[in-house]
């Protein structure tokens, strides 16, 4: 009983103490647990580790107590740590518990941070415990703790420069402080490696250097003339010593020293002919370096002095460019082209090296007479003097352009233009008049022109007692007018001479010279020669020059021009001169002065150009504020090449050889020559061949051909037509070329003509000259003697610049006769002109007109003809002598005589045929292609003739066996057969 109530004591215990532990255990979580109020951490990019200062440790008082170790202990769970939370958004941390007992935890990334994008995070954090009980009811949480992380950064990426390239431009001759900079960033968020610590320059042994903030200077002073231009390789590196990914290429232009200038001046401009218009200078502007500028001006000049007669014009006859002028009939031309009508200047030296222009050269020992009758002005009248002249400055004697003086005798000049220190003087001499007073006789002009080696224009307008001279279009007034009495009454007859003074005698022997012409009452001479060079000298009586027709002859065909832009028109002032081989521009404006000079432009109208040079300079006058330290803006020389023109080829073609009947030649109409005539003209040119075209002709083709030549048909004018005779010249008193004058003034042309032929000349179209040569006539009243007449046919553009081809046209007479009968046959000529069976017929290579064609006679056969009756003739009266040489031999025999004398008839008759015989087998031969009925008829024609060969034959065979002196006389007949020619 005993043991058993030890038992329950045992069991009330235990329940107390079970109770007991209950209670308190009720009470063993009533603590929050504890951390710190702030942490920081840091991290580094490529790890997920966060270092925290403090380190992250959670405590709670409700930990545990350990009993006696007597005592079987169940620990439980409301003093330890079960985990941590972060509050914020985005957060890209975690935190962890490492031992819930301690309450040891650590925060670590979740992903891997980027330090670029966020260097440092902040966020709260708390910790909680595990609450009562197993499922953790009741669990406790430790207020919020601030963390602040900071995100290390790693050197991942290298410097980039912020600019692909970089340029810069230096003056020569200077150093620079600081050229320019370069600039390279890093990507990289930390300080140390997103700073740039170093550039460095990799191209070796270049007089530059960098700094560390990537400042680029030179080490010593550039040259231009050294090197215009420096490549450099420059790159960078990061704190980090990362270097820069791709290096950087730096520029750097070398200027030379600024000097004022024009820029973009191009020395060489080509000019293509019939192309308008070319600016001289689209890309020039002027450099001023800065200078404060308040005006500029600049002179462009074109030089045109060597071309023509001062520039490039026209080389039609002085004439001719009158009546295109609109100038007034009338117009003697005293220095003409030598021509079969005007040959006076045949012996004077000419200067042809400017493209047919007609100049005439005077060296001071050549002069010409002008033909008499040539000018007829009367000085009472009002008349036009013209010339152009070159002349350099000369001796102090007079130096005689015109003349007009006595031929004999007296030696008064009645008038003359001449020079006598640089002063152009016309003396200008009244005839008797009835009042005998002093009048006007010499008028001076002293003229910077007269002796400047250069072209130009003289117009003088006379209209007693007033003159006017017109100097390349402008006026001059004479400085100087002397009046004299006029002259006595005479009736010597008076020379004009071109380049000196005809004078009689003189005495001056240092200032004249012989000519080989004597005149009566002396010896004949020249005086006061000219030196220097003259063309086109004029004289045109009853009406004046207006202005308009001297400003026309004087105008260039080449000059310059501009089209000012509308923005720019009323900043800028242009000037022209005269015939615009020179402009001016002004402006104040550098911008508006550059885009006037990259308008203006070179222009020629003439359809074949002066090729050459054409030189040109721009002189710039500039302005500034500070006169003291104004620009002064050097020349700038070029020139215009004006390239070759494509020549034409003038083609004359039509009919070249005809024959027409005696009668038509001596009709009223006569024969016209050029009734088919058509000139045409062309130019050739090579162009490219096509590729498929030489692709299939390459088989064929030389492969070396790279281009085909074409030929293109042009239009353009002709100046002069000149028809001449071959042979013998025309005899005027019963031959000669005729033209209608009518049709030819409607069509504005004048003719000229001599013993030598025709002349056609004046500024028309081809196709005017086709039509007026159509015309020209040529007739003959005796036509006996005439057998054929040769003609030739040139025609020439631009004063003979461009000739054409010698045309040439034969043409045949064709003589009718009636038919006489003879005694013996062979007198009889064979009838050569058979009835025509074909269409046309070619007799010796001669096409023949179809309108005549049935009275035509081949020109082979007509000579063939001529020549055998002369040799017939020949024959007969060689015959004739003979027979009576040896009729006085043998006078003792009279009737043996008559038989030898008939014998020498029958052999004259036999050596007549041959030749005929020969003509008939070549004329045979010709026909053989010829119908069957043809060959019969010659056939016929062949017997006849041989019959009669034979009958002479058989005479002399028979004549032989009859007498001994008829055998000697036979034998004596042998040095006749030697002599005769087969």
């Amino acid at each position: 009983m005993r043991f058993r109530g030890n038992a329950h004591f045992a069991s009330a215990v235990g329940l107390v103490l079970g109770l007991l532990c209950a209670a308190e255990a009720a009470k063993v979580n009533k603590h929050k647990p504890w951390i710190e109020t702030t942490y920081h951490g840091i991290v580094t990019e490529n790890d997920d580790k966060v270092l925290l200062d403090p380190p992250l440790i959670a405590l709670d008082k409700d930990a545990p107590l350990r009993y006696a170790e007597s005592f079987e202990v169940t620990l439980t769970k409301e003093g330890e740590i079960c985990g941590f939370r972060i509050h914020g958004q985005n957060v890209p941390f975690e935190a962890v518990v490492l031992d819930k007992s301690t309450g040891e935890g650590v925060i670590r990334a979740k992903d891997k941070l980027d330090c670029e994008l966020q260097k440092e995070h902040t966020f709260t954090i708390q910790a909680y415990d595990c609450g009562e009980g197993p499922d953790g009811a009741n669990m406790k949480k430790s207020h919020k703790a601030t963390v602040h992380i900071q995100v290390n950064d790693i050197n991942e990426y290298s410097p980039v420069f912020k600019e692909k390239s970089y340029k810069a431009t230096v003056i020569e001759g200077k150093k620079y402080d600081s050229i320019l900079k370069v600039e390279a960033v890093d990507a990289d968020c930390s300080f140390q490696f997103s700073q740039i610590c170093n550039y460095e320059i990799v191209t070796p042994d270049v007089p530059f250097t960098i700094d560390k903030e990537g400042f680029i200077k030179n080490t010593e002073k550039l040259s231009y003339g050294k090197e215009r231009m420096y490549k450099l390789t420059v790159t960078a590196y990061d704190c980090g010593k990362n270097r820069a990914s791709e290096d950087v290429l730096v520029k750097i232009s070398i200027k030379p020293t600024c000097k004022p200038s024009w820029q973009g001046f191009n020395k060489r401009i080509e000019y293509e002919p019939g192309t308008g218009s070319l600016a001289l200078f689209p890309s020039v502007h002027l450099e001023t370096c800065d200078e404060p500028i308040t005006s500029i001006r600049a002179d462009i000049e074109l030089e045109t002095n060597h071309i023509g007669k001062g520039c490039d014009r026209d080389t039609y006859s002085e004439k001719s460019l009158h009546k295109l002028c609109g100038a007034s009939s009338g117009t003697v031309e005293l220095l003409p082209a030598p021509s079969s009508s005007a040959n006076w200047t045949v012996g004077l030296p000419t200067d042809n090296g400017h493209d047919s222009d007609q100049v005439f050269e005077f060296n001071g020992t050549q002069a010409i007479k002008v033909p008499e009758g040539l000018v007829s002005t009367s000085l009472k009248e009002p008349f036009t003097l013209s010339v152009w002249m070159r002349h350099g400055p000369g001796a102090h004697e007079k130096e005689t352009i015109l003349c007009n003086s006595d031929k004999t005798e007296m030696n008064r000049h009645h008038y003359s233009l001449y020079v006598h220190n640089c002063k152009l003087i016309l003396l200008l001499r009244q005839d008797p008049a009835e009042a005998e007073n002093y009048k006007p006789a010499e008028f001076h002009w002293k003229l910077d022109q007269a002796c400047d080696k250069e072209w130009h224009h003289y117009v003088l307008n006379v209209e007693f007692p007033t003159v006017s001279l017109f100097v390349d279009g402008t006026t001059f007034e004479p400085f100087l007018v002397t009046e004299d009495y006029p002259m006595h009454s005479s009736k010597i007859q008076t020379q004009l001479t071109i380049g000196a003074c005809w004078q009689d005698n003189s005495g001056h022997d240092n200032d004249t010279e012989s000519v080989s012409e004597p005149t009566s009452g002396g010896n004949a001479r020249m005086a006061q020669f000219f030196r220097g060079n003259l063309a086109g000298l004029m004289i045109r009586s009853g009406k004046l020059e207006n202005k308009k027709v001297i400003d026309c002859l004087y105008t260039c065909k080449e000059g310059l021009d501009v089209q000012l832009p509308e923005e720019v028109a009323s900043a800028v002032k242009v000037e022209f001169n005269p015939n615009q081989s020179s402009m001016t521009v002004e402006g104040d404006d550098i911008d508006a002065f550059d885009k006037v000079m990259q308008h203006i432009s070179y222009l020629n109208s003439r359809q074949f150009p002066t090729p050459g040079i054409r030189h040109l300079r721009i002189s710039t006058t500039v302005k500034c504020f500070n006169e003291e330290s104004c620009v002064t803006v050097p020349d700038a020389e070029g020139y215009v090449m004006v390239l070759q023109p494509e020549e034409p080829k003038i083609s004359l073609s039509g009919i070249d050889h005809f024959a027409r009947s005696a009668a038509e030649f001596e009709s009223q109409e006569g024969v016209t020559l050029f009734p088919e005539l058509r000139i045409v003209s062309t130019i050739t040119r090579e162009v490219e061949a096509d590729a498929e075209s030489e692709a299939a002709e390459g088989a064929d083709d030389d492969p070396t051909v790279q281009e085909t030549v074409v030929s293109e048909e042009i239009m353009h004018n002709l100046d002069t037509c000149e028809v001449t005779v071959a042979g013998d010249e025309l005899d005027g008193e019963h031959e000669g070329l005729e033209l209608d004058m009518s049709q030819l003034q409607q069509h504005g042309l004048e003719m000229s003509s001599s013993n030598l032929g025709l002349v056609v000349t004046g500024v028309n179209t081809m196709a005017n000259y086709e039509q007026v040569l159509h015309l020209i006539r040529y007739k003959n009243w005796h036509t006996e003697a005439l057998f054929d007449r040769k003609f030739k046919l040139v025609c020439s553009e631009l004063n003979g610049r461009y000739i054409s081809n010698d045309f040439k046209v034969e043409v045949n007479v064709i003589h009718t006769t009636n038919p006489v009968e003879h005694a013996n046959n062979a007198m009889v000529q064979p009838n050569f002109i058979n009835p025509v069976h074909h269409a046309s017929v070619d007799l010796s290579g001669h096409n023949l007109v179809n309108a005549h064609q049935a009275s035509v006679v081949p020109s082979a056969a007509t000579v063939v003809i001529v020549v055998c009756v002369s040799f017939l003739v020949f024959m007969i009266i060689l015959g004739v002598f003979r027979i009576r040489a040896a009729h006085q031999r043998t006078m003792t025999d009279q009737e043996s005589g008559k038989e030898n004398e008939m014998d020498w008839d029958d052999s004259a008759l036999t050596i007549t045929v041959n030749p005929m015989e020969t003509y008939e087998d070549q004329h045979s031969s010709e026909e053989e292609e010829e119908e069957e009925e043809e060959e019969s008829e010659d056939g016929e024609e062949e017997d006849d003739i041989t019959s009669a060969e034979s009958e002479s034959s058989e005479d002399e065979e028979g004549a032989e066996p009859e007498d001994q002196q008829a055998a000697s006389r036979q034998q004596q007949l042998e040095w006749d057969d030697s002599t005769l020619t087969y």
